[in-house]
Protein backbone atom coordinates (compact mmCIF):
# COMPACT_ATOMS: atom_id res chain seq x y z
CA UNK A 1 0.00 0.00 0.00
CA UNK A 2 1.51 3.04 -1.01
CA UNK A 3 2.23 5.71 1.78
CA UNK A 4 0.05 8.91 2.31
CA UNK A 5 1.47 12.18 1.78
CA UNK A 6 0.73 14.18 5.36
CA UNK A 7 0.42 18.24 4.44
CA UNK A 8 3.75 20.03 5.71
CA UNK A 9 3.52 21.79 8.83
CA UNK A 10 5.53 25.29 9.08
CA UNK A 11 5.97 24.53 12.74
CA UNK A 12 7.25 26.85 15.22
CA UNK A 13 8.65 29.63 12.45
CA UNK A 14 5.51 29.52 11.31
CA UNK A 15 3.86 30.38 14.92
CA UNK A 16 6.63 33.18 15.46
CA UNK A 17 6.53 34.58 12.31
CA UNK A 18 2.69 35.39 13.39
CA UNK A 19 2.78 36.21 16.17
CA UNK A 20 5.77 39.09 15.13
CA UNK A 21 2.82 40.10 12.89
CA UNK A 22 0.64 40.43 15.34
CA UNK A 23 3.07 42.39 17.38
CA UNK A 24 3.93 44.69 14.53
CA UNK A 25 -0.09 45.27 14.17
CA UNK A 26 -0.45 45.96 17.47
CA UNK A 27 2.55 48.70 17.65
CA UNK A 28 1.45 49.96 14.36
CA UNK A 29 -2.00 50.54 16.05
CA UNK A 30 -0.55 52.05 19.05
CA UNK A 31 1.57 53.91 17.35
CA UNK A 32 -0.99 55.57 15.37
CA UNK A 33 -3.21 56.41 18.26
CA UNK A 34 0.02 57.80 20.07
CA UNK A 35 0.44 59.86 16.98
CA UNK A 36 -2.85 61.17 16.79
CA UNK A 37 -3.06 62.06 20.44
CA UNK A 38 -0.24 64.16 20.16
CA UNK A 39 -1.17 65.76 16.76
CA UNK A 40 -4.70 66.37 17.26
CA UNK A 41 -6.13 69.53 19.39
CA UNK A 42 -9.38 71.20 18.23
CA UNK A 43 -8.06 74.96 17.94
CA UNK A 44 -10.36 78.08 16.74
CA UNK A 45 -9.93 78.83 12.95
CA UNK A 46 -9.53 82.26 13.31
CA UNK A 47 -5.59 80.83 14.73
CA UNK A 48 -2.94 81.51 12.84
CA UNK A 49 -1.69 78.20 10.51
CA UNK A 50 -3.53 76.11 13.10
CA UNK A 51 -2.26 73.02 11.54
CA UNK A 52 1.40 73.95 11.73
CA UNK A 53 1.28 74.76 15.44
CA UNK A 54 -0.91 71.45 16.32
CA UNK A 55 2.47 69.77 14.94
CA UNK A 56 4.37 72.07 17.01
CA UNK A 57 2.40 71.75 19.89
CA UNK A 58 3.00 68.11 19.37
CA UNK A 59 6.23 68.45 19.82
CA UNK A 60 6.04 70.07 22.71
CA UNK A 61 3.34 67.64 24.71
CA UNK A 62 5.63 64.41 23.28
CA UNK A 63 8.66 66.12 24.98
CA UNK A 64 7.29 67.29 28.29
CA UNK A 65 5.77 63.67 28.68
CA UNK A 66 8.52 62.52 28.63
CA UNK A 67 10.39 64.59 31.04
CA UNK A 68 7.53 64.47 33.17
CA UNK A 69 8.31 60.52 33.03
CA UNK A 70 11.91 60.96 33.82
CA UNK A 71 11.36 62.95 36.93
CA UNK A 72 8.89 60.70 38.01
CA UNK A 73 11.64 57.50 37.82
CA UNK A 74 14.08 59.91 40.09
CA UNK A 75 16.11 60.43 36.94
CA UNK A 76 16.17 64.12 36.06
CA UNK A 77 14.08 67.18 36.96
CA UNK A 78 11.58 67.69 33.99
CA UNK A 79 12.54 71.32 33.34
CA UNK A 80 16.50 70.28 33.47
CA UNK A 81 15.34 67.75 30.56
CA UNK A 82 13.16 70.10 28.62
CA UNK A 83 15.65 72.83 28.67
CA UNK A 84 18.26 70.29 27.32
CA UNK A 85 16.08 69.40 24.37
CA UNK A 86 15.58 73.25 23.61
CA UNK A 87 19.06 73.73 23.75
CA UNK A 88 19.62 70.78 21.41
CA UNK A 89 17.17 72.07 19.11
CA UNK A 90 18.10 76.46 19.15
CA UNK A 91 21.14 74.93 18.37
CA UNK A 92 20.09 73.50 14.99
CA UNK A 93 18.48 76.88 13.69
CA UNK A 94 21.11 78.35 11.16
CA UNK A 95 23.26 81.37 11.37
CA UNK A 96 22.23 84.83 10.26
CA UNK A 97 23.18 88.30 10.49
CA UNK A 98 26.96 87.63 10.71
CA UNK A 99 27.70 91.32 10.14
CA UNK A 100 26.50 92.01 13.77
CA UNK A 101 29.64 91.73 16.12
CA UNK A 102 29.12 89.85 19.74
CA UNK A 103 30.59 89.64 22.65
CA UNK A 104 30.10 87.65 25.71
CA UNK A 105 30.77 89.59 28.93
CA UNK A 106 29.55 89.99 32.61
CA UNK A 107 27.52 92.98 33.55
CA UNK A 108 28.13 93.23 37.76
CA UNK A 109 28.44 89.42 37.69
CA UNK A 110 25.81 88.37 35.18
CA UNK A 111 26.37 86.93 31.73
CA UNK A 112 25.39 88.98 29.11
CA UNK A 113 26.25 88.98 25.30
CA UNK A 114 26.62 92.22 23.55
CA UNK A 115 25.24 92.61 19.76
CA UNK A 116 26.73 95.56 17.82
CA UNK A 117 25.82 97.12 14.64
CA UNK A 118 29.08 96.91 12.71
CA UNK A 119 28.74 100.68 11.93
CA UNK A 120 28.34 103.47 14.01
CA UNK A 121 25.49 106.69 13.57
CA UNK A 122 26.83 109.66 12.10
CA UNK A 123 27.05 111.05 15.27
CA UNK A 124 29.22 108.02 16.68
CA UNK A 125 25.45 108.16 19.23
CA UNK A 126 23.24 105.15 19.07
CA UNK A 127 19.77 103.42 20.59
CA UNK A 128 20.36 100.56 22.77
CA UNK A 129 17.91 97.68 24.30
CA UNK A 130 18.26 95.64 26.85
CA UNK A 131 16.73 92.57 26.29
CA UNK A 132 14.82 89.50 28.43
CA UNK A 133 14.11 86.01 27.09
CA UNK A 134 10.87 84.19 28.26
CA UNK A 135 10.16 80.54 28.97
CA UNK A 136 8.86 80.72 32.24
CA UNK A 137 11.63 82.00 34.23
CA UNK A 138 13.15 78.01 33.27
CA UNK A 139 13.79 77.49 29.88
CA UNK A 140 15.68 79.24 27.32
CA UNK A 141 18.73 79.27 25.59
CA UNK A 142 19.16 83.35 25.04
CA UNK A 143 22.20 83.33 23.00
CA UNK A 144 21.16 80.47 20.46
CA UNK A 145 18.30 80.00 17.90
CA UNK A 146 15.38 82.41 17.62
CA UNK A 147 16.31 84.43 20.72
CA UNK A 148 20.36 84.77 18.92
CA UNK A 149 18.81 85.88 15.70
CA UNK A 150 15.43 87.87 17.38
CA UNK A 151 18.42 90.27 18.61
CA UNK A 152 20.62 90.47 16.09
CA UNK A 153 17.78 91.59 13.91
CA UNK A 154 17.31 94.07 16.30
CA UNK A 155 20.93 95.33 16.28
CA UNK A 156 20.88 95.27 12.20
CA UNK A 157 17.31 97.04 11.94
CA UNK A 158 17.45 99.60 14.61
CA UNK A 159 21.85 100.08 14.23
CA UNK A 160 21.42 99.85 17.99
CA UNK A 161 23.31 98.03 20.63
CA UNK A 162 21.29 95.25 22.18
CA UNK A 163 21.98 93.27 25.21
CA UNK A 164 20.59 89.79 25.87
CA UNK A 165 20.56 88.70 29.72
CA UNK A 166 21.04 85.45 30.91
CA UNK A 167 19.79 85.63 33.86
CA UNK A 168 19.86 81.61 36.29
CA UNK A 169 17.13 80.28 36.23
CA UNK A 170 14.98 77.63 38.19
CA UNK A 171 15.52 75.26 39.20
CA UNK A 172 18.88 76.25 39.99
CA UNK A 173 17.66 79.75 41.65
CA UNK A 174 14.18 80.88 42.43
CA UNK A 175 12.61 84.09 42.66
CA UNK A 176 13.57 87.48 43.50
CA UNK A 177 17.27 85.93 41.73
CA UNK A 178 16.30 85.89 38.16
CA UNK A 179 14.57 89.49 38.74
CA UNK A 180 17.47 90.56 40.65
CA UNK A 181 19.97 89.60 38.06
CA UNK A 182 17.80 91.42 35.19
CA UNK A 183 17.81 94.79 37.33
CA UNK A 184 21.53 94.42 38.61
CA UNK A 185 22.86 93.97 34.46
CA UNK A 186 20.44 96.89 33.49
CA UNK A 187 22.07 99.29 36.35
CA UNK A 188 25.46 98.09 35.43
CA UNK A 189 24.86 99.16 31.83
CA UNK A 190 22.93 102.31 32.13
CA UNK A 191 25.51 103.68 34.17
CA UNK A 192 27.14 106.67 32.27
CA UNK A 193 30.70 105.75 32.13
CA UNK A 194 29.53 101.98 30.56
CA UNK A 195 27.01 103.36 27.96
CA UNK A 196 29.90 105.70 26.53
CA UNK A 197 32.00 102.48 25.97
CA UNK A 198 29.23 101.70 23.84
CA UNK A 199 28.79 104.63 22.09
CA UNK A 200 25.01 104.78 23.30
CA UNK A 201 22.68 107.68 23.65
CA UNK A 202 21.85 107.76 27.48
CA UNK A 203 18.40 109.00 25.98
CA UNK A 204 17.90 106.36 23.85
CA UNK A 205 17.58 102.92 26.10
CA UNK A 206 14.85 100.71 26.01
CA UNK A 207 14.00 97.38 28.04
CA UNK A 208 12.37 94.47 26.09
CA UNK A 209 11.09 90.75 27.07
CA UNK A 210 8.88 87.93 26.44
CA UNK A 211 6.47 86.22 28.32
CA UNK A 212 8.57 85.56 31.60
CA UNK A 213 10.94 88.09 29.68
CA UNK A 214 8.18 90.28 29.75
CA UNK A 215 7.55 90.35 32.96
CA UNK A 216 10.98 91.13 34.35
CA UNK A 217 11.07 93.72 32.01
CA UNK A 218 8.11 95.05 33.21
CA UNK A 219 9.30 94.71 36.53
CA UNK A 220 12.61 96.10 36.13
CA UNK A 221 11.30 98.78 34.45
CA UNK A 222 8.94 100.24 37.53
CA UNK A 223 12.23 99.69 39.76
CA UNK A 224 14.67 101.59 38.02
CA UNK A 225 11.95 104.22 37.55
CA UNK A 226 10.91 104.98 40.73
CA UNK A 227 15.01 104.55 42.17
CA UNK A 228 16.86 108.16 42.69
CA UNK A 229 19.79 106.15 42.54
CA UNK A 230 19.93 104.92 39.31
CA UNK A 231 21.05 107.80 37.00
CA UNK A 232 20.39 106.23 33.44
CA UNK A 233 16.65 105.41 32.82
CA UNK A 234 14.74 103.52 30.24
CA UNK A 235 13.05 105.65 27.46
CA UNK A 236 11.17 102.56 26.49
CA UNK A 237 9.30 99.04 27.20
CA UNK A 238 8.36 96.70 24.97
CA UNK A 239 6.42 93.72 26.74
CA UNK A 240 6.03 91.09 24.10
CA UNK A 241 2.77 88.66 25.48
CA UNK A 242 3.87 89.65 29.09
CA UNK A 243 2.88 87.78 32.34
CA UNK A 244 1.89 89.76 34.80
CA UNK A 245 0.24 88.20 38.08
CA UNK A 246 -0.60 85.05 39.30
CA UNK A 247 -3.77 85.99 41.67
CA UNK A 248 -6.09 85.29 38.90
CA UNK A 249 -6.09 82.16 36.58
CA UNK A 250 -9.60 82.73 35.54
CA UNK A 251 -9.56 85.69 33.35
CA UNK A 252 -11.35 86.13 30.56
CA UNK A 253 -8.49 84.87 28.35
CA UNK A 254 -7.47 81.81 30.95
CA UNK A 255 -11.08 80.60 30.39
CA UNK A 256 -10.71 81.17 26.92
CA UNK A 257 -7.36 79.73 25.82
CA UNK A 258 -6.81 77.60 28.60
CA UNK A 259 -6.47 74.42 25.91
CA UNK A 260 -4.94 76.52 23.25
CA UNK A 261 -0.82 76.06 22.87
CA UNK A 262 1.76 76.24 23.63
CA UNK A 263 1.17 77.92 27.09
CA UNK A 264 -1.66 76.14 28.99
CA UNK A 265 -3.36 77.80 31.47
CA UNK A 266 -2.17 75.06 33.87
CA UNK A 267 1.12 75.06 32.51
CA UNK A 268 1.27 78.30 33.78
CA UNK A 269 0.49 77.75 37.04
CA UNK A 270 3.12 75.25 37.49
CA UNK A 271 5.82 77.95 36.07
CA UNK A 272 4.91 80.53 38.70
CA UNK A 273 5.31 77.90 41.74
CA UNK A 274 8.02 76.87 40.00
CA UNK A 275 9.70 79.95 40.62
CA UNK A 276 8.41 81.40 43.48
CA UNK A 277 9.98 78.23 44.91
CA UNK A 278 6.29 76.73 46.45
CA UNK A 279 4.82 73.69 46.74
CA UNK A 280 3.82 72.42 43.14
CA UNK A 281 0.83 70.42 44.77
CA UNK A 282 -1.15 74.02 44.90
CA UNK A 283 -1.50 73.84 41.80
CA UNK A 284 -5.04 72.97 41.68
CA UNK A 285 -6.05 75.71 44.65
CA UNK A 286 -4.61 77.99 42.33
CA UNK A 287 -6.50 76.90 39.47
CA UNK A 288 -9.64 77.41 41.27
CA UNK A 289 -8.47 80.78 42.83
CA UNK A 290 -8.78 79.30 45.91
CA UNK A 291 -5.76 81.38 47.24
CA UNK A 292 -8.50 84.94 46.12
CA UNK A 293 -11.28 83.74 47.23
CA UNK A 294 -13.01 86.38 49.20
CA UNK A 295 -12.29 85.31 52.90
CA UNK A 296 -8.37 85.61 51.61
CA UNK A 297 -8.02 89.35 53.05
CA UNK A 298 -4.59 89.61 52.07
CA UNK A 299 -5.78 89.92 48.42
CA UNK A 300 -7.93 92.79 49.37
CA UNK A 301 -6.13 96.00 48.59
CA UNK A 302 -5.22 94.32 45.20
CA UNK A 303 -8.78 93.12 43.74
CA UNK A 304 -9.71 96.46 42.07
CA UNK A 305 -6.45 95.90 39.84
CA UNK A 306 -7.36 93.45 38.43
CA UNK A 307 -11.51 93.63 38.49
CA UNK A 308 -10.76 92.65 34.51
CA UNK A 309 -15.05 92.94 34.03
CA UNK A 310 -14.47 96.67 34.76
CA UNK A 311 -11.14 97.28 33.30
CA UNK A 312 -11.71 95.62 29.74
CA UNK A 313 -14.50 96.34 27.49
CA UNK A 314 -17.71 93.50 26.83
CA UNK A 315 -15.67 92.69 23.35
CA UNK A 316 -13.27 91.37 24.85
CA UNK A 317 -14.01 89.59 28.11
CA UNK A 318 -17.80 87.99 26.21
CA UNK A 319 -19.30 85.80 27.81
CA UNK A 320 -17.27 84.65 31.05
CA UNK A 321 -17.73 85.06 34.54
CA UNK A 322 -15.24 85.73 37.39
CA UNK A 323 -14.41 83.14 39.31
CA UNK A 324 -13.74 84.25 42.98
CA UNK A 325 -14.90 81.82 45.05
CA UNK A 326 -16.66 82.34 49.00
CA UNK A 327 -13.90 80.59 50.76
CA UNK A 328 -10.79 79.44 49.81
CA UNK A 329 -7.30 77.89 50.96
CA UNK A 330 -6.11 79.22 54.32
CA UNK A 331 -2.37 79.86 54.47
CA UNK A 332 -1.07 80.46 50.63
CA UNK A 333 -0.43 83.78 50.46
CA UNK A 334 1.44 83.76 53.78
CA UNK A 335 3.45 80.74 52.24
CA UNK A 336 3.80 82.06 49.13
CA UNK A 337 4.48 85.76 49.51
CA UNK A 338 6.03 86.34 46.36
CA UNK A 339 2.10 86.03 45.33
CA UNK A 340 1.91 90.03 46.22
CA UNK A 341 5.21 91.05 45.73
CA UNK A 342 5.12 93.49 42.94
CA UNK A 343 8.54 92.18 41.61
CA UNK A 344 7.20 89.31 40.77
CA UNK A 345 3.49 90.39 39.67
CA UNK A 346 4.26 94.21 37.83
CA UNK A 347 0.13 94.20 37.78
CA UNK A 348 -0.03 94.72 41.36
CA UNK A 349 1.86 98.04 41.41
CA UNK A 350 0.00 101.21 43.11
CA UNK A 351 -0.14 104.37 40.31
CA UNK A 352 2.30 106.21 42.08
CA UNK A 353 5.20 103.73 41.17
CA UNK A 354 3.10 102.94 37.47
CA UNK A 355 3.55 106.76 36.68
CA UNK A 356 7.89 106.48 36.26
CA UNK A 357 7.30 103.96 34.09
CA UNK A 358 8.82 104.38 30.98
CA UNK A 359 6.46 104.42 27.62
CA UNK A 360 5.32 101.17 26.39
CA UNK A 361 4.66 98.80 23.74
CA UNK A 362 2.32 96.25 24.89
CA UNK A 363 1.76 93.34 22.42
CA UNK A 364 -1.12 90.31 22.99
CA UNK A 365 -2.93 87.50 21.21
CA UNK A 366 -6.27 86.90 21.23
CA UNK A 367 -4.99 83.11 21.74
CA UNK A 368 -2.82 83.50 24.80
CA UNK A 369 -4.18 82.59 28.71
CA UNK A 370 -2.03 85.49 29.23
CA UNK A 371 -3.78 88.36 26.74
CA UNK A 372 -5.64 89.67 29.82
CA UNK A 373 -2.83 90.40 31.97
CA UNK A 374 -1.64 92.87 29.21
CA UNK A 375 -4.36 94.48 28.20
CA UNK A 376 -5.27 95.16 32.30
CA UNK A 377 -1.86 96.45 32.06
CA UNK A 378 -2.36 98.41 29.13
CA UNK A 379 -5.38 100.12 30.95
CA UNK A 380 -3.51 100.85 34.18
CA UNK A 381 -0.44 102.44 33.02
CA UNK A 382 -2.68 104.95 30.64
CA UNK A 383 -4.80 105.51 34.45
CA UNK A 384 -1.40 106.42 35.89
CA UNK A 385 -0.71 109.06 32.85
CA UNK A 386 2.14 106.76 31.18
CA UNK A 387 1.98 106.69 27.13
CA UNK A 388 1.14 103.31 26.08
CA UNK A 389 0.68 101.47 22.09
CA UNK A 390 -1.15 98.49 22.32
CA UNK A 391 -0.73 96.04 19.96
CA UNK A 392 -3.15 93.34 19.45
CA UNK A 393 -3.24 89.89 17.09
CA UNK A 394 -6.49 88.32 16.73
CA UNK A 395 -4.66 85.31 15.11
CA UNK A 396 -1.78 85.34 17.50
CA UNK A 397 -0.93 82.89 19.98
CA UNK A 398 1.83 82.31 22.67
CA UNK A 399 5.15 82.22 21.73
CA UNK A 400 4.68 83.16 17.56
CA UNK A 401 7.68 85.79 18.46
CA UNK A 402 9.77 82.88 18.55
CA UNK A 403 8.62 81.24 16.03
CA UNK A 404 9.03 83.48 13.72
CA UNK A 405 12.50 81.80 12.77
CA UNK A 406 13.43 78.74 11.23
CA UNK A 407 11.92 76.16 10.89
CA UNK A 408 8.76 77.36 11.30
CA UNK A 409 8.09 81.49 10.05
CA UNK A 410 4.70 81.28 11.12
CA UNK A 411 3.02 84.02 9.87
CA UNK A 412 2.03 86.41 12.83
CA UNK A 413 5.07 85.65 14.69
CA UNK A 414 7.16 87.52 11.75
CA UNK A 415 4.93 90.70 11.35
CA UNK A 416 5.02 90.61 15.38
CA UNK A 417 8.73 90.75 15.10
CA UNK A 418 8.34 93.78 12.33
CA UNK A 419 6.20 95.96 14.23
CA UNK A 420 7.38 95.72 17.12
CA UNK A 421 10.92 96.52 15.79
CA UNK A 422 9.32 99.60 13.53
CA UNK A 423 7.63 100.60 16.63
CA UNK A 424 10.92 100.82 17.87
CA UNK A 425 12.67 102.33 14.94
CA UNK A 426 9.95 105.02 15.22
CA UNK A 427 10.28 106.19 19.16
CA UNK A 428 13.49 105.51 20.07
Amino acid sequence: MAARSEPRRGGGGGGRRGACVKLLCVWSVCSALSAAYLLYLPLPSALSEPLKLMVVAAAFRGVSQAADIGQSLGLVHHIRLINTVVTGFESLVPLDYEHIQTEDTEFSGVQVRVYQPSVNTQDGLRGAVVFFHGGGWSLGAPKLGSYDLLCKKMASELKAVVVTVDYRMAPDVRFPVQFEDCLQASRFFLQPEVLQLYSVDPQRVAVCGDSAGGNLAAAVAQQIGRDNSTAGKFKLQVLIYPVLQALDFNTASYQQNQKIPILYRELMAHYWLEYLGADPELVHSLLLNNHTAYDQELADPHRAKLDWTRVLPKDVTKHYKPVVPATGSLGILQRVPGLLDVRAAPLLADLEALRSAPGAYIMTGEHDVLRDDGLMYVRRLQQAGVSVTSRHYEDGFHGCVSFAFWPSYFAVGIQAVDDYVAWLRDHL
